[in-house]
């Protein structure tokens, strides 16, 4: 299997479906949002750009099933499946706020080996695949150089339906607004994952995602010269509850800070 051309081709499906999420964004009308659940909202345009990358991803590799968050096709292939968001930021989406993002992984067994996260207002295309590093637009990148997190920039999320872990998360973001350069919630996970791997972020922590929040973002990060774990440090087979991403440098760092606050011990 050729992956940098499959990349290739997921890039075409994610940015020709971004054209269709961008034109909505512009005449969308918030009440025609819907609510799955406390402050979980889906559109028409998610239900709609779903179905487009499932008609396009099929034709690059119809044996692949498909995990994707709105249930427009569940299936389970044998060897590889697709991991797809197909709004990453809807709640920014529905009130015309950027970023919001397409997000697509594509699982060999247990593993990720290509990625692809598309910003559509600001027409970037991150991308990864398995041992052929980290790109943007065509243009390799890599995890920023700051070696401390004092000296880091910090991306988060916040929960917004689980909130039995809302005070040990609120003591480790006051630490964190006490001791780097600052905090930023953008809304979109595959956008913050991105950005780490790009040097935009040092760091980006969240808990109560699901995969295919995080499966391209994940690789990218990786191929980029990052590490993505839980908040114990495993790195395997990582669903979204617990997720830390970091440059190669604040990782150990940022593992020791994130762990301890969030599993209730004192830093």
């Amino acid at each position: 299997m050729d992956l940098k051309q499959i990349c290739s081709l997921i890039e075409s499906a994610a940015r020709e479906t971004g054209e269709y999420i961008l034109k909505e964004s512009e005449v969308f009308d918030i009440k025609k949002a819907e609510t799955k659940g406390l402050n979980d909202f889906v559109s028409y345009v998610d239900k709609g750009s779903e179905k487009m990358l499932i008609e396009k991803l099929s034709s690059i590799l119809p044996e692949a099933g498909f995990h994707v968050e709105e249930g427009t096709l569940a299936s389970e292939g044998q060897i590889y499946n697709w991991i797809v968001d197909p709004l990453d930021g809807t709640t920014n989406f529905i009130h015309g706020l950027h970023p919001f993002a397409i997000s697509i992984g594509l699982k060999e067994y247990d593993e990720v080996i290509a990625g692809v996260v598309y910003e559509v207002g600001g027409h970037e295309t991150f991308s990864a695949w398995k041992d052929g590093g980290a790109w943007l637009n065509g243009r390799r990148i890599n995890v920023s150089g700051i070696a401390e997190v004092s000296g880091s920039l910090i991306a988060t999320g916040f929960p917004y339906h689980y909130f039995d872990r809302l005070t040990p998360y609120l003591n480790c973001l006051t630490y964190f607004l006490k001791n780097t350069h600052g905090v930023r919630r953008l809304g979109s996970a595959s956008i913050d994952l991105a950005y780490v791997a790009c040097g935009r972020f040092e760091v980006f922590f969240e808990y109560e995602l699901k995969s295919w929040d995080i499966a391209a973002g994940m690789l990218i990060v990786r191929e980029a010269g990052g590490y993505v774990s839980d908040f114990s440090g495993n790195m395997k087979n990582l669903t979204g509850a617990e997720v830390i991403a970091a440059n190669d440098l604040v990782y150990s760092e940022i593992l020791k800070i994130v762990g301890n606050f969030m599993n209730d011990n004192t830093v």
